[in-house]
C-alpha cells in the first residue's frame, strides 16, 4: 500500500482532508477530489511512501490469522457426511454426545449433516467428527505458523504478498 502525504509551506498533512481543512483557514478552498498537478499548483507537494514493511507484516498475519480461523468453523467430512462445526453446531455435538452417553452402548439419533441430510450418528461417531476437527485445527494451526515465520522473515513487500498457508 502507498501512503499518501500532502507538503504545504513546511507542513506536512497526511490526508487530503488535513490539507484542505489548512488551506480552508488561508481562505483557500479545495474540493478533496483536487489532482496532483492542481495541487502543485497551489505550492502543495505531493509525496508518495511505501508503506513501512512492518506494518505490511502486520496486516499479512492478521489475513492468515483470519484465514486459518474461517477454515476451522468450516463444515468437516466424517464417514461420508459433511458436518457443521461452528459454535452453535460445537455446543450441539457436545450436547449429544453426553446424551447419547447416558442411554447407554448403541444408542443413536437422526443428526441434520451440514448438506441437509438425516444420518444416525452414535456418540462415537461424533467424537470421531471431533477427532477429524482436531486433526484439521492442527493441520492449520502448523501452516499458520510456517506461514508466519516465513513473513517475518520477508525482506519486502512482494515476498510477503506470495505467501499462503
Amino acid at each position: 500500500m502507498t501512503i499518501i502525504k500532502y507538503k504545504y509551506k513546511d507542513n506536512q498533512y497526511n490526508s487530503i482532508y488535513d490539507l484542505s481543512e489548512a488551506l480552508g483557514h488561508e481562505g483557500v478552498f479545495i474540493p478533496l477530489s483536487l489532482s496532483d498537478e492542481a495541487l502543485a499548483e497551489l505550492g502543495v507537494t505531493v509525496v508518495y511512501e511505501e508503506e513501512p514493511i512492518e506494518n505490511v507484516k502486520q496486516r499479512k498475519i492478521m489475513e492468515l490469522k483470519r484465514q486459518r480461523d474461517m477454515a476451522e468453523v468450516e463444515p468437516i467430512e466424517y464417514n461420508g457426511h459433511s458436518f457443521d462445526y461452528d459454535d452453535k453446531a460445537r455446543d450441539r455435538i457436545n450436547a449429544a454426545i453426553i446424551a447419547l452417553s447416558l442411554q447407554g452402548e448403541g444408542a443413536s439419533i437422526d443428526w441434520t449433516t451440514a448438506d441437509n441430510q438425516d444420518v444416525k450418528v452414535t456418540a462415537n461417531d461424533l467424537r470421531m467428527v471431533i477427532a477429524a476437527v482436531t486433526v484439521r485445527s492442527n493441520t492449520l494451526h502448523t501452516a499458520y505458523r510456517a506461514a508466519k515465520e516465513k513473513v517475518e522473515a520477508a525482506q519486502n513487500k512482494a515476498d510477503i504478498e506470495k505467501i499462503t498457508m
